[in-house]
């Protein structure tokens, strides 16, 4: 192999390192920081406005359910499974200025609300065929039945908290 060969593919190796590792603490900590900017809007309308900072949730698929058999039954439980989604609820935090009513000034009024775990199951379907199992005192024949059917409900599991606050200063 070249020396500019094993050079490049040296460089691009080092490249996919850095991408990586600069993207996994984000991945691992299940949101993106994402800052307002409102300093240009400041500046040119010569007021204070509020500081907002906001936190963009990853959302991951999990696997779904495998199907169980159940005796009795033809078709396993749970034709369709559900699929378990985690990730986070995004998060939010606002600091606005709150002027003095006498005197000169400025306090601050704030509202805080984390991200916050969230855990989902999709929709899923169970159902069963109109046939029974095969019946030895039939001949080995099935029966006939009437077929059944159910949808699962989803859920939705999320403990979202929030703090709002005054104080003094900016």
């Amino acid at each position: 192999m070249k020396s500019t060969t094993r050079g490049t593919l040296a460089a691009v190796i080092t490249g996919i390192a850095a991408a990586v590792g600069a993207t996994t603490p984000a991945a691992a900590a299940g949101t993106l920081p994402a800052p307002v900017p409102l300093e240009g809007a400041e500046q040119s309308l010569g007021v204070e406005l509020p500081e907002i900072d906001a936190e963009v949730p990853f959302q991951a698929a999990g696997v779904p359910e495998a199907p169980r058999y159940v005796a009795g039954s033809v078709m396993p439980d749970r034709a369709v499974p559900r699929l378990p989604l985690g990730g986070t609820l995004p998060g939010l935090s606002v600091r606005a200025p709150l002027p003095h009513l006498v005197g000169d000034g400025f306090d601050h009024v704030g509202a805080d609300l984390p991200a916050s775990d969230l855990h989902a199951l999709s929709p899923g379907l169970d159902m069963d065929a109109p046939l029974t199992p095969p019946d030895p005192d039939n001949f080995g024949m099935p029966g006939t039945r009437l077929p059944e059917a159910g949808v699962l409900a989803p859920v939705v599991e999320a403990v979202p908290e929030a703090n709002l606050g005054v104080g003094p200063g900016l």
